[in-house]
């Protein structure tokens, strides 16, 4: 396993939960890692991307000012910290690498298992 998930859990409406995404196998200072999200029948959603390389960070419309992605490449770890949780942001959140397409299309090659984060009081 390449990518694993962690730090989901529920959380109330206006909190904030931190998910790590560790990647053990890329070369991590060159690659790409996204966060995307699909709630139960909807299309997955492209979150937030980083370009390891260039320090660049991406985020969708509806998380910006709110979610902030960060990496550690002494730990091979991505991070996604989100504020100001909202019950539209409940959904199973999965990180990935190696992208096929443009950030904000969620393609990529390599996946992880996902980890379910639940807003609600």
């Amino acid at each position: 396993v390449q990518l694993v998930e962690s730090g989901g859990g529920l959380a109330q409406p206006g909190g904030s939960l931190r998910l790590s995404c560790v990647d053990s196998e890329v070369t991590f200072d060159a690659s790409d890692i996204g966060w995307s999200r699909q709630a139960p029948g909807m299309e997955r959603e492209a979150v937030s991307c980083i370009d390891n390389s260039e320090g660049r960070t991406y985020y969708a419309d509806s998380v910006k000012g709110r979610f902030t992605i960060s990496s550690d490449s002494a730990k091979n770890t991505v991070y996604l910290l989100m504020n100001s949780l909202k019950p539209e942001d409940t959904a199973n959140y999965y990180c990935a690498a190696q992208p096929l397409s443009k950030w904000y299309i969620p393609l990529y090659r390599l996946w992880g298992q996902g980890t379910q984060v639940t807003v609600s009081s």
